[in-house]
């Protein structure tokens, strides 16, 4: 293992030798530098050799407010000298009771209970569970499934993998958890039908909700898990009125609606909770990412009352936690970063600059490789096709040679970080922080007009 005190200056290669990077394929790194990124300030990221990015991505739709926040820094250093760590089992500490409630204030009808976790996925694992065992609380014991979308993404864990619907991010892992079942998602660019309508459409989508709890038996459904605008596939917003529907299915059939807003919450769509951009309250909540713009790892599961409930009477308990979950740090840093959102209108930001944003993304339809522009806030996805009368998409050679051949590495050679994914058909993602202006907008779009443009010469 060599002198452990030993620091090591090819940082690449100890990263190669060392650092299992997560959803990486490490072969390509055998014969290639790792990027190793050393800084951040404001929209820009910079390498181990100096040069600048600009983080198109947010890190990982994490950093909304900007790179480089000293006071976010400094509210770390000063709540681990008081209080570095403390759990929240059978205890409580002031920074998470604080966090709390700021969160059940900004949360929607009576959502007023928050259970705090390290990250989204087990946000989302901790909702399955919870309404699993509400269910059997208020007797209704054999509700434990649960229903989500084609090509959404839910989480890692085993319970959050199985809610996920990409089936070759599975496929390593199952048999999975039971009892979870799909409907189609809300990508209207590729509707079957009523593609040229998109109330209609919506109404059709969120109608196969309640077709999939008759099929398997409303006795049998404990929740539906839909995040506002669907990440995976490329950035699929809600069709007018889709929501709602979705809300009175559930109501209709005592089945449980969870808002998975782990990327979609804190400012992406220009509002605290993306529930409320789209009009409509949940059961649940979850969360993570942007409530501390990465700056200390946290998550949430926000509960209504109703749920809530049983739980708080008797000995019924939800034998459930994490160890980090609601970490003094964490908490802290997310109060701070909150305050900077209100100080500094963020959300207000994202909602006065939001059509800019989509307008810009826009002139690159002119380009014969984009299909479809579609998001919301400051998170989008552009769809790549190789032929835009017909909609075809790239073949699996394509993808690989195109996509992962050419496209990820030119698009971070020439300056923008940000993801070119085939979780469903080939799209660019961007979700730039949300301090961004037009002049990031500009930027963005001209490096990929000129990476776009290659593209195309290489299909």
């Amino acid at each position: 293992m060599g002198n452990p005190i030993a620091v090591s200056k090819d940082l690449s290669q100890t990263a190669y030798d060392h650092l299992w990077m997560h959803f990486t394929r490490m072969s390509s790194y055998e014969n290639a530098p790792v990027p190793t990124i050393v800084r951040g300030e404001g929209t820009y990221i910079y390498d181990d050799k100096g040069k600048k990015y600009l983080d198109g991505l947010s890190g990982l739709f994490v950093v909304n407010a900007g790179h480089g926040r000293h006071e976010l820094a400094e509210t770390a250093y000063k709540q681990a000298q008081e209080l570095a760590f403390f759990p929240v089992w059978s205890y409580a500490h002031p920074k998470a009771v604080e966090l709390a409630e700021r969160l059940a204030d900004y949360a929607p009808g009576d959502l007023n209970k928050v259970f705090f976790t390290t990250g989204g996925g087990e946000a989302v694992e901790t909702a399955w569970k919870l309404a699993k065992q509400y269910h059997k609380l208020t007797g209704n014991h054999t509700k434990y499934k649960v229903i989500s979308r084609a090509v959404a993404y839910h989480g890692t864990p085993q319970g959050a993998l199985s809610i996920t619907g990409l089936p070759a991010l599975k496929a390593p892992f199952e048999p999975l958890v039971p009892g979870a079942h799909k409907v189609p998602n809300t990508n209207i660019y590729r509707a079957s039908i009523h593609a040229d309508d998109p109330v209609a459409f919506g109404r059709w989508a969120a109608d196969q909700i309640e077709q999939e709890i008759l099929f398997e038996g409303p006795e049998t459904v404990a929740a539906v898990f839909l995040e506002p605008v669907q990440n995976a596939g490329g950035c699929f917003p809600p069709p007018p009125g889709y929501f709602q529907r979705v809300r009175e299915i559930c109501d209709k059939y005592d089945v449980l609606l969870v808002s998975d807003e782990v990327i979609c919450a804190f400012g992406r769509l220009g509002t605290m909770f993306a529930c409320d951009k789209f009009g409509y309250v949940p059961d649940m909540i979850t969360c993570a990412k942007g409530m501390t713009s990465g700056y200390s790892p946290i998550g949430a599961c926000i509960i209504s009352d109703k749920i809530a409930e049983p739980f708080y009477k008797g000995d019924n308990t939800f034998l459930h936690g994490y160890t980090f979950g609601g970490h003094p740090v964490s908490a802290a840093v997310g109060i701070a970063n909150l305050d900077l959102f209100e100080k500094e209108g963020l959300n207000q930001h994202v909602l006065d600059n939001e059509d800019a944003f989509h307008q810009t993304l826009s002139k690159l339809l002119d380009l014969p490789i984009v299909g479809d522009v579609r998001g919301n806030g400051f998170f989008y996805g552009i769809e790549l096709v190789k032929d835009k009368a017909t909609k075809e998409t790239f073949n699996d050679e394509e993808t690989e040679r195109v996509l992962y051949g050419f496209l990820s590495k030119a698009l971070y050679d020439n300056g923008l970080y940000c993801r070119a994914d085939d979780r469903g058909d080939p799209v660019v993602q961007l979700a730039p922080p949300l301090i961004s202006t037009q002049e990031t907008f500009d930027e963005i779009e001209g490096i990929l007009r000129q990476v776009l443009t290659e593209a195309w010469t290489k299909l």
